[in-house]
């Protein structure tokens, strides 16, 4: 289940003898995991033209309604507006949205989604979410709950989550 790299990582650490060889495991299966979930969402957006970045942008506009500001956009995503200018300029070249200014204000631009853009999110969405959710479906709903707060327990000892809550 892990990767080759990983594979490496291990092999070098027990010729050194290192002391936390199972806790060094646990890392990689979950890094291998995460990788190889990452690799199916891009393998399965793929056919249509969409990056998980791209992706995300309809869903979030979809779920907005339909329309929101870039800056809003790129907030919601967690990337810059740099980055985010960038997957709105691609998505409206596909015809998936459309910039447009603001009735009320015309300095502001609102982001709206096509009409192929709401198909497209709608359709993509409800497929993503059983996909992920068939991920787990060999884990009965205390494995799941277990699952959960383990992934919380680690959470809380990145530098990232520090500090945080599970």
């Amino acid at each position: 289940m892990l990767e080759a790299k990983h594979n490496a990582l291990m092999e070098e650490a027990a010729r050194r003898g290192h002391a936390n060889l199972d806790q060094l495991r646990l890392c990689f299966q979950l890094l291998s995991l995460s990788t190889a979930i990452d690799r199916d969402c891009a393998t399965r957006l793929a056919p249509h033209g969409l990056s998980e970045g791209r992706f995300i942008v309809l869903f979030l506009l979809h779920g907005a309604g339909g329309t929101l500001p870039p800056h809003e956009l790129a907030e919601r995503a967690g990337v810059t507006r740099a980055t985010i200018s960038g997957l709105l300029d691609g998505l409206q070249r596909e015809g998936l949205l459309q910039r447009r200014h603001d009735a009320e204000d015309g300095r502001r631009l609102q982001v709206v989604l096509t009409a192929r853009g709401k198909h497209l999110a709608e359709e993509l969405f409800n497929q993503h979410t059983q996909w992920i959710g068939g991920l787990f479906k060999g884990l009965d709903a205390n494995e799941q709950a277990q699952l959960s707060q383990l992934l919380g327990k680690v959470w809380l000892h990145t530098d990232s989550g520090r500090g945080a809550t599970p």
